[in-house]
């Protein structure tokens, strides 16, 4: 499985954006999508998950209402738009993807990366 996170860029804060992740390859169903960031010197750190149906969603407490996850899972791709930024948004964003129905909020518990888009907030 391969996965292309895209999407990202230079914006200011306040702005929106929407990342796309397309997965490839083998990609038998089903498989959960989720999203990850890592700022400069940090860990990398979950950020939203949505399940195989798409019917149940996860966010961590810093991203809640400000991003939203969802998938196509008829085109194998996963988005996170994100609204409002804050420089502390700025990472490099990681989509991940684990084989089964529900959500995934471990780093360990996927099973493919993809390579990262970076997403970078001026004040």
């Amino acid at each position: 499985v391969q996965l292309q996170a895209s999407g990202g860029g230079l914006v200011q804060a306040g702005a929106s954006l929407r990342l796309s992740c397309a997965a490839s390859g083998r990609t038998a169903s089903p498989y959960a999508m989720a999203w990850f960031r890592q700022g400069s010197g940090e860990e990398r750190e979950f950020v939203a998950a949505i399940s195989w149906s798409g019917g149940n969603t996860l966010y961590a407490d810093s991203v809640k209402g400000r991003f939203t996850i969802s998938r196509d899972s008829a085109k194998k791709m996963a988005y996170l738009q994100i609204n409002s930024l804050k420089p502390e948004d700025t990472a490099v964003y990681y989509c991940g993807y684990r084989i089964g129905y529900g959500v995934v909020e471990i780093e360990k518990d996927c099973d493919y990366w993809g390579q990262g888009t970076l997403v970078t907030v001026s004040s």
